[in-house]
This record gives C-alpha cells, structure tokens and sequence, in this order.
C-alpha cells in the first residue's frame, strides 16, 4: 500500500514482505488482505516490524513510573512542529491503538500503548514526546533529536493520587471505541470502568438492535480487564437526526447496563423507558442543548445528566454554536465565534441547576463519546465512591447514588455535614488535588454561588497542588449543596470538577425554581412542541404535553 498514512506519515511499508516473514515463521494470524492497514496492524501486534524507510531513523522508548521504573501503559504523543506522528509496540508481547481524529482546528492523533516498550520510525528533526495516563499521573515530555543514530527515550509518569485506594472509580458513560480495542485504553488511561453505545439508532421510529455500534457481544455480562478494569458491554444510544426520512434532530439518550436487545424505536418514549427500569438500567440525558432534550427529563423520569460532556476536549474547544442556545439570564459568556469553553461549561452547570431547583434530581455523570471526536476516552469523567470491591452492579448502584462528582482536570472531595438541631446552617468542606493551580474554588447552594472559599494551593510531596477549604452556610429552606473547581490550563483552557449535590430538606419549606429557570425549561418544551407537531404521532406530542404540565407543577411547587 505505497503511501498510505500509518504512522502518521507517508510512506512504503513494505507489507508484502512482512507477510512472507510471517508465513516463514508459521504464524496463524487472521490478515484482511484487502484491508492492508488492518493487516499491518495484527502483525505489528505481533511483533513482527517493518525496518525503517530510507530517510527515517527509529525511536524507540519506555513509559515507567518515576517511583518505581515499573513499566506503565499510557497515551503517547509525538509531535513535530504541529505534525503528528504515531507509535508501535516494540514487544510481541504488547499492544497499541491508534487514534486519529480532526475537527477544524482541533487535532487528537495518540497512541495507546500497553506497558512494553514503543517504537516509532520518523524523519530526522526535533520532537516532542508526551506521555499522560488519566487524572492520577503528571504528564512527562521530552524533547528528541533524531539525526542518523536511531533515538531513546524514556518517560517517566509521576503519580499523584491514587483514587482507588481511597474508594474513587472512575468511569467514562459515552464510549464510542471498539470493544477489541477497549482492554489496550481503559489501561493506557487508567479508566475503571467503561460503556461502550453498541446499539446505536439515528432515525425516529427504527429499533437500535445492530444498529451504527461496535456489534453486540452476544451477552449483557460485564468483561473484566483485571480487578481494577471493567467493560460493561451492552449499552444503547438513541440520537435522532431525521424523522421519516426528513432531516429534523431531536436530540440523544443513552441506556446505561441493560440485559436485552430493545426492540423499540422512538418516540414516543414510554415503551423504551419502562423497558429500561425493568432491566435495571440507568437512563443517562445526552447534552442538554438537543431539541428535546427539556422534554426527555420529565417524561423518561432521566437518572443522569452528563455534566461533564463530549463537547469538552482535551484539544481546541470546537463547537461554538450547537443546539438550543443559552437564555439571556445566564449570562454566560461568548466572544464573535460564539459561546466560549467557559461558556459552554456554564451553559450545562445553570441548565443543570434549572432542573435540580424544579424538582428533577438527576445525578452528575461525564462521557466523551471519544471514537466520534477528537478526544482520548476518560478525558471527562466520572468518579463514584464505593464501600466494596469493584463490579458493574456495585458502580452503577453508587453512581445512581450521587456519591460521585465529575471532572476534566482536578480531583474534588466535598463532605456536607447536615445542621444540628435547631440550626439553620450547615458546614461544608472539601479538598482538591490537581496537576495546575486553581483559578476558583465555588460553593454552589441552589444554583447560586454561595461562598468562595480561600484557595491557596501548595505543592505536597508527590508533585500536586493540594487545596483545602471549608465554609458555614445558612440555610432559609429545602436546598441541595454542591462544589465546583477550576483549574488553570495551557493556552487560557479551563479544566473543572464538579460534585454530586447533597440535599437537604426543610418541613414545610420546598425549593422552588426561579420564574427565569421554569420560564426557560417550559419555553424549551413549548417551542419543540410547536416544531415537530406535524412530524410526530399524536403519542409523541402527548408526551410532550405532559412534559410541560410537569414543569408548570413545579412552578407551583408540587
């Protein structure tokens, strides 16, 4: 295949003469000769390398914790004046995933890389090679010049925090990959616990059994990478983009460990929801700015809010005009391209915070949709506390809990501790871990910030800054609590973490939402309602109908 980009560069792969040397050495191994990429891969998993193409010089590397020297799998880049280069392992023994995905500016071209050793053969120059490992690890760069000597390196990972000591699991509930390839990531990022959408429906009314996903396993069963490791294999995502063959979006949801193939299509939605509930499954609302997505909350009864979202990306934020707008009352913030990341960021909080303050106490969850954009797998997610041994079912429970918060940077620990008798405050206090400082540290009561509590951070004995902080709150009726913290990235980037809210109830004192908040969650419905009245069945703006009366009634405070 002459020139077909590999490795991130054009070349002869000589792959021809890879499989002769195969077949020499009496290797079973399943080649797609028609598929000349996917052939180079088995047999570079194999450990059987092509040598370096005139003008290229190899370079070979190590991934180790700075601790230890033990090898570690990690993401790797290797970057050459904005040009992306790609790895390989350099054991037999070893695996590697190549991820390659662009949009408009934003570029995420890794590798994944197994705990063995890497290789990359590339054109002389100078290179910068990264290697990162989830949230619990400081990045490690060095620079390389290759000339004529083949080059090494070897990164060493630092780790930080060590959230599974402490009872944190992390999970990432909107996973795009390919199965075969998930046990090589989930390592490399050092994520728990993963849902890949293999049922996948983009048209109204047409049952997402096979459809657009990675394939069924053949069973809903957890597969377990190692005791810290799980895929939960059987997971659906309904996004609908057209409606009886007419292009009219609607929005995205997810069925987080069901059992069975669902059969239904949507909307209406009844069916698919009990269907769900009857299974166990968890009912997860995709980003809050679809079409109907104001709508699904009410009328599915939805379990999880993806607060932190496949919007945000470790590269260039993209998607500076995408679904529903922000209402005025926000106030978030935009420049003339549109929303900002921050922006965007504040958007899902107060969206969020509308619905918490009506009545709808969804959980916080984090999902990256990585094998759709340009984002590594767990860039946001989700982490649960648990009180036991890692399983699928012990997970799921905890997060349906809300013992959880979400994160695209920091690590956040926030305890609520409920008034005494007789009071009318409560006192709260966290602490944060995070590779950069912190630009705010917020205390949120009712969707407003409540306090800022000091947020000097120092460097502790493994590298991290480490914050702590804590407040006294007074309370004037039924209320939930939560934290959210920011951190400095490169570039004037954001990174965030957010808690779970913890709610705490007054006699006789509901909490009611604002008339902005009700004003804006039963504008969204009504205009929706207005937008697909002549497309959909009369079952379907039913449930519409409904959806609108349940926001009225909070209004009122029922």
């Amino acid at each position: 295949m002459p020139g077909a980009d590999v490795w991130g560069v054009r070349r002869e792969t000589g792959w021809k003469r890879l499989i002769a040397a195969a077949v020499q050495r009496n290797l079973s191994l399943r080649l797609t000769l028609m598929d000349p990429k996917r052939t180079l891969s088995a047999l570079l998993a194999m450990g059987i390398f092509p040598a370096a193409a005139a003008g290229e010089v190899p370079l070979r590397g190590r991934v180790v914790d700075a601790a230890t020297g033990d090898p570690l799998p990690a993401r790797l880049y290797i970057e050459k004046a904005g040009e992306w280069f790609l790895a390989r392992s350099a054991d037999p023994a070893g695996s590697a995933v190549h991820y390659q995905k662009r949009n408009g500016r934003s570029v995420e071209i890794h590798t994944t890389l197994s705990a063995h050793p890497f290789r990359s053969d590339l054109p002389p120059g100078r290179y910068t090679v990264t290697a990162e490992r989830g949230k619990e690890y400081l990045p490690a760069s060095a620079e390389v010049v290759l000339e004529k000597e083949p080059g090494e390196v070897t990164l060493k990972l630092r780790r930080f925090a060590d959230m599974a000591r402490r009872g944190w699991y992390s999970g990432d509930t909107h996973v795009h990959r390919e199965i075969a390839d998930l046990p090589n990531i989930l390592l490399a990022e050092d994520l728990n616990i993963a849902f890949p959408l293999v049922h996948w429906v983009r048209e109204a009314f047409t049952p997402p059994a096979g459809g657009g996903g990675a394939g069924d396993q053949g069973a809903a069963e957890p597969i377990r990478v190692d005791p810290a490791h799980l895929i939960v294999p059987r997971n659906t995502e309904y996004e609908i983009f057209t409606v009886a063959g007419k292009r009219h979006e609607l929005g995205a949801f997810f069925i987080i460990g069901h059992r069975s193939i669902f059969p239904e299509g949507v909307p209406p939605l009844r069916a698919v929801a009990e269907r769900a509930r009857a299974e166990g499954a968890l009912l997860e609302l995709d980003k809050h700015s679809w079409p109907w997505s104001m709508a699904l909350v009410p009328v599915m009864n939805v379990d999880l809010y993806e607060l932190a979202n496949n919007h945000l990306w470790r590269t260039d934020f993209g998607f500076r005009r995408w679904g529903e707008p922000p209402p005025g009352y926000m106030k978030v913030e935009t420049d003339a391209g549109g929303l900002t990341e921050r922006g965007w960021i504040d958007y899902g909080f107060k969206n969020y915070y509308a619905l918490l303050n009506s009545g709808f106490r969804l959980r916080p969850t984090a999902g990256t949709a990585s094998g759709v954009h340009p984002v590594p797998l767990g860039f946001s997610r989700v982490y649960v506390h648990l009180s036991e041994a890692l399983s699928a079912e012990a997970w799921l429970r905890a997060l349906n809990e809300g013992k959880s918060f979400v994160t695209t940077g920091p690590l956040l620990f926030f305890e609520v501790k409920p008034p005494a008798a007789g009071s009318n405050s409560v006192r709260v206090a966290g602490s944060v871990l995070s590779a950069g400082p912190l630009s705010m540290v917020e205390v949120i009561v009712n969707g407003e910030v409540a306090a800022t509590p000091p947020h000097a951070s120092a460097l502790n004995a493994d590298g991290a800054r480490e914050c702590r902080f804590e407040a006294d709150l007074p309370l004037t009726g039924s209320s939930w609590v939560a934290a959210r913290v920011f951190e400095e990235a490169a570039g004037g980037r954001v990174r965030f973490a957010h808690s779970a809210p913890v709610f705490l109830a007054v006699e006789g004192k509901p909490l009611r939402p604002r008339r902005e908040e009700v004003e804006f969650l039963k504008g969204r419905v009504s205009r929706e309602l207005e937008r697909s009245k002549d497309l959909l069945p009369p079952e379907a703006i039913e449930e519409y109908r409904r959806a609108l009366a349940a926001y009225e009634e909070a209004e009122k405070g029922k």
